[in-house]
């Protein structure tokens, strides 16, 4: 009936044709909806999981100290209390400047941990930003103004500390626990503490966030911030270095819980213009999936594909280089030039399936 008709219309006979279409389309509701009376509805934390998996990288610094310290409280909600928050601390333009500096990176990631600290602070949580030692917590310390209480509750100190009356400058004994990657006895937990975050810890450094880990109560909570994990491992069992039994004992614990980490590949073709450059990054938020995304240019990224699972960074760039196959950019090459590009091994030894393993850190 065309909306012209209804002026046309009786009061009676427009409430009796508003009741008839009401019902048709009750009645075509309830059809639609029958086959799908017995299948119950999503839960909150399945719904949390499909939006978490189809996050966007964040496009600001704000953005993404918002996502993950909303990934973090979400983890720690589940039951983690070992969880990694990996990013880039600094614009990728300014990290490849040849003047950038251990110390620049270092001082960004602390400002960064400050910020991420302030979230769990105005909780009433404590939290303690620990640098290795002494000696690099006062350099940045000094560096940063100066405050080791830059936030109410939120105080910064580090992982070693020197035993009341010794004055000693140079400490061959933790010159050496440094070298074999040894604990140290030094490391003492902070009376009060809710949250401990690391930073700027080396692979020989990490066994003393175990033994601070085997001091503390169960619902206290360790972030290993910006550490570049993936990196550390594969020092591990090379000389001077913690062993790879120490992967997993207590690294394939740790829970990503905020990851973002960028990679750019090149590759020769056959037509014009002759090298392919590329790049995407491995994201998640937890508690989604880990996406495959590929850079598309100004500032976006298309989703490749998501796992349950963390791809090593050899099934990542093929993941990326599959989706250009896709696109016609990268032609198909045969089996043998395929290999001689990728290698007969894409995986790190931390990443291989090994006997009696942990893969805890898949996940």
């Amino acid at each position: 009936m065309s909306p012209s008709a209804n002026a046309f219309m009786t009061p009676v006979q427009t409430q009796s044709c508003h009741a008839q279409t009401s019902a048709a389309v009750n009645t075509c509701i309830d059809r639609k909806l029958q086959p799908l009376f017995n299948v119950p509805p999503e839960t909150d934390a399945e719904l949390t999981k499909d939006s978490t998996s189809r996050a966007k990288p964040p496009q600001s610094f704000y953005e993404l100290q918002v996502n993950s310290v909303k990934a973090t409280k979400q983890a720690i909600d589940d039951g983690e209390r070992l969880i990694e928050i990996e990013f880039p601390p600094l614009p990728a333009e300014v990290l490849e400047m040849d003047d950038v500096s251990a110390y620049d990176v270092c001082e960004a990631n602390l400002k960064l941990a400050i910020e991420f600290s302030k979230s769990f602070a105005v909780d009433g949580k404590k939290v303690v930003i620990l640098l290795p030692d002494e000696a690099e917590a006062n350099i940045v310390i000094d560096n940063t103004g100066g405050q080791r209480n830059p936030y109410p509750g939120v105080s910064i100190s580090s992982l070693r500390k020197t035993e009341e009356g010794d004055d000693r400058l140079i400490k061959p004994e933790q010159f050496f626990l440094n070298l074999f990657g040894g604990k140290s006895g030094l490391v003492k937990p902070i009376e009060g503490t809710d949250m401990y975050i690391i930073i700027v810890a080396s692979a020989q450094e990490l066994p003393d966030v175990e033994e601070l880990s085997e001091q503390i109560d169960d619902d206290k909570v360790i972030v290993f911030y910006n550490l570049k994990l993936d990196i550390l491992r594969g020092d591990l069992g090379a000389p001077a270095f913690p062993s790879k039994e120490f992967q997993d004992r207590f690294l394939s614990k740790v829970k990503p819980a905020y990851y973002l980490r960028t990679r750019q590949y090149s590759r020769s073709v056959a037509q014009p213009p002759y090298l392919v450059n590329y790049q995407g990054c491995l994201f998640r938020t937890y508690p989604g999936e880990f996406q495959t995304l590929l850079d598309i240019g100004k500032g976006g990224y298309r989703r490749v594909c998501g796992s349950e699972y963390k791809p090593p960074l050899g099934v990542f760039k093929e993941q990326l280089t599959d989706a250009l196959r896709g696109d016609g950019i990268i032609q198909e090459e045969n089996s043998a030039l395929d290999f001689l590009r990728t290698g007969y091994k894409t995986t790190t030894w931390w990443e291989d399936e090994r006997e009696d393993a942990s893969d805890a850190w898949r996940t």
